[in-house]
């Protein structure tokens, strides 16, 4: 994998992306280097258990778009939402099973908008799915799936209000 060209194209994308519109609803985006992936992750720093490093956290919810050797033999640019050691929390009791069960009740009226996606995984996977990978499309593609999740993330917000620990 041209670890370089992807990382370039990565974050050509998320330059392109209204950085107000993501700011205003909370939201971060990071271009990292993980796991043998080059990866785009878009998340709230409230969504984590440590609000100070909320890329680290244990416990943490985030989306992101993905691309690495086995995804360029697949031609496929991936994308998901991961819900991680959600009971790491902080302010909220929450069973892992019940919040994806909620999340995934509420996405099913955005499904149509999300090509190739599932949502049959475990907890920690709320959904997942992918594009077909086109190298002169990527930026374009990333910059699509960026703004499917800004429109997607209050339900994120709906459903974890549903586990907050009362004053």
């Amino acid at each position: 994998m041209d670890e370089s060209f992807y990382k370039q194209k990565f974050q050509e994308a998320v330059d392109a992306i209204s950085g107000r519109e993501f700011k205003d609803a909370g939201l971060t985006l990071s271009v990292e280097t993980i796991l043998e992936s080059v990866a785009l992750k878009i998340y709230k720093p409230e969504w984590s258990s440590n609000a100070g490093s909320p890329v680290d956290a244990s416990g943490r919810i985030f989306f992101s778009v993905w691309v690495n050797e086995k995804a360029i033999k697949e031609e496929k640019l991936y994308y998901n939402i991961h819900a991680l050691k959600l009971r790491n929390l902080k302010g909220y009791k929450i069973s892992s099973r019940s919040f994806a069960e909620e999340f995934r009740t509420q996405f099913e009226k955005h499904r149509k908008n999300w090509e190739n996606v599932d949502i049959q995984y475990g907890p920690l996977t709320l959904m997942q799915g992918w594009l077909t990978l086109n190298p002169d499309h990527i930026k374009n593609d990333i910059h699509s799936l960026a703004d499917q999740f800004l429109r997607i993330s209050p339900v994120i917000d709906q459903v974890l209000s549903n586990y907050q620990l009362k004053p």
